[in-house]
């Protein structure tokens, strides 16, 4: 199982500094809120830093697909993400960018329902497919249980990521459960030292 660091609600240079700290990650996730804040900046400032794994960053695209696409495709990103709940005509051409760009979608599954997740888990093979608790929700009991649950419902999905508040005690179980990525904000980022909470996540994947 990989683990996806992100980096959220900092400063462009802490931003830095962080992904500099934690090079050794499998996915390094520049937030929404660094996108929101500094735009392909966020990109253009941090993608040449030395790091093992790839950088996502987390644009969560609803319409302008492809210009989107594109433009960070372009300025260096390897993976983007794409709101399931948008027009699928947007999923469509995000997923025909990537695709020719040799790069990866993930598609944030963030509200998204039983049905309109049927619609679309057999339609983009090669994408990531985001289970998304939502911070403003609250943390979810039980979110092994729950990636299990979801794994069975839809057997033709994959790739399955996985975000939401997680904790170290959580990865040995979502590994069983089969996720592909643990994405991991604040448990990372937010402890005392980032490098070995980042390591600690990393050996409980192994």
């Amino acid at each position: 199982m990989k683990i996806q660091a992100a980096i959220d609600r900092v400063p462009l240079e802490k931003a830095v500094m962080l992904i500099e700290e934690l090079a050794a990650a499998d996915i390094i996730e520049l937030g929404t809120s660094l996108s929101k804040d500094f735009g392909l900046a966020c990109l253009v400032q941090t993608r040449g830093i030395p790091r093992a794994g790839q950088l996502l960053v987390d644009i969560k695209t609803i319409d302008e697909g492809e210009y989107e696409f594109r433009r960070y495709f372009e300025a260096g990103a390897d993976i983007l993400t794409v709101m399931g709940a948008g027009a699928k005509a947007t999923l469509d051409v995000c997923y025909q960018v990537a695709e020719e760009f040799g790069k990866e979608m993930l598609i944030d599954l963030l509200e998204c329902s039983e049905e309109r997740i049927t619609t679309i888990a057999g339609a983009y093979p090669n994408a990531i497919y985001g289970m998304h608790f939502a911070k403003d929700a609250g943390r979810v009991a039980d979110v092994a249980g729950q990636v299990a649950a979801f794994r069975q419902q839809f057997p033709e999905i994959q790739r399955v990521a996985l975000a939401g508040g997680l904790q170290l005690a959580d990865i040995p179980a979502l590994k069983a459960a089969g996720l592909e990525i643990a994405i991991v904000g604040s448990g990372i980022t937010g402890a005392e030292d980032p490098a070995q909470a980042l390591q600690n996540f990393m050996e409980e994947a192994q």
